[in-house]
């Protein structure tokens, strides 16, 4: 049986998980497989005194939620499931997920099967209709979403104001489809989809309008220790009176490996750019060409920097010169004997 503590200390705010196994269970079990799981939480002074303090039903929400949303990618359910466990009360934890799921949701963009199999809905705030209804603009269908479970239970037609008119849908239909292509090439799981966030209603040119790029791509293999995800999000603002077209984007890489360590990367860019107002067709090459542009610049600048890790950065943690000041001759080791130190001060030379 393995116990399962939350720690705070002096120089910590948020609380940690600590897992504590005996000798026989270290080597059974994987680092996401904490289950049966005591709830323990200790406050640590500067002394090392642990005092034991209760926590109210809200205190715990607030914990467990904080676990929740921070779960790398796909390990929300591992996550709940430890704890399910280390919180013992059906209620609470309901509770907790309940609000945290829906979040960590749309945060991570995660993509969901309808039930019928005829398309994907991305759950995030740009398709989101109510609290648990979101729209796939592609195929016109509304899914509606257990958070909790990750699973679509029912889909619908959309409603007539819940899509954009047909002036509109048409620079949304056009980038659409110049983005499925870029995205099917680029990403062996990738998935794409284009919302009209402003302006939907307008009817003809002379409106500003606003389009939505959201990307998302993502590779779990738990059985291997490690999960990522890639995500970007491409503001695009439609300004009629000035011609242009006004591009704004973030990019997020984030990755987990966790075989006998657990190592984290949370990358994050922006970027801006702009081209100008042309027709639905047009528009949407150029602007396919211009996120295809900086997706590549940020991945390869991605790729440079951490195969240059070794070189560079490891490099520059180590001291470059010993408390000596003077540089290890390694040409000549022979000069430096601890065991005929040792020796002669102990005065044991023969």
């Amino acid at each position: 049986m393995n116990a399962l503590e939350i720690v705070f200390t002096p120089y910590q705010t948020t609380p940690c998980l600590r897992p504590q196994f005996s000798n026989t269970e270290t080597d059974q079990l994987s680092p996401r497989r904490q289950t049966h799981c005591s709830y323990k939480l200790v406050t640590v002074s500067a002394m090392e005194d642990a005092e034991e303090i209760l926590l109210s039903d809200d205190q715990k929400i607030d914990i467990a939620k904080w676990f929740l949303l921070n779960s790398p990618p796909g390990e929300i359910q591992y996550v709940a499931k430890d704890l399910r466990s280390v919180l013992n009360d059906e209620d609470v934890y309901r509770r907790a997920a309940s609000e945290a799921f829906p979040l960590y949701n749309k945060l991570q963009i995660i993509c969901l099967q309808f039930p019928n199999r005829s398309g994907e809905v991305l759950v995030s705030s740009f398709s989101e209709l109510s609290e648990d209804e979101y729209l796939d603009p592609r195929t016109a269908q509304v899914g509606k979403v257990d958070h909790v479970r990750q699973i679509c239970t029912q889909m619908r037609p959309a409603r007539d104001e819940e899509l954009p008119s047909q002036y509109i849908e048409e620079y949304r239909c056009a980038l659409d489809a110049e983005i499925s292509k870029y995205v099917g090439e680029a990403y062996p799981k990738g998935v794409c989809s284009v919302y009209c966030t402003s302006g939907k209603d307008a009817e003809d040119c002379g409106s500003d309008f606003e389009l939505v790029v959201v990307i998302t791509a993502t590779r779990h293999s738990p059985q291997n220790f490690c999960n990522g995800s890639w995500a970007s999000i491409w503001n695009i603002e439609f300004k009629d009176e000035l011609q242009t077209v006004e591009v704004r984007g973030k990019m997020q890489v984030t990755a987990h490996y966790f075989e006998e360590g657990n190592v984290q990367l949370d990358a994050k860019h922006e970027c801006r750019d702009s081209t100008i107002f042309q027709s639905p067709d047009d528009s949407a090459d150029s602007l396919m060409n211009i996120i295809r542009h900086h997706e590549t610049e940020y991945l390869t600048s991605l790729q440079t920097s951490y195969s240059n890790l070794p070189d560079s950065t490891f490099k520059e943690l180590r001291r470059k010169l010993p408390v000596t000041r003077t540089l290890f001759p390694w040409h000549n080791t022979l000069q430096f004997s601890l065991t005929r130190d040792l020796t002669k001060e102990l005065g044991l030379e023969k």
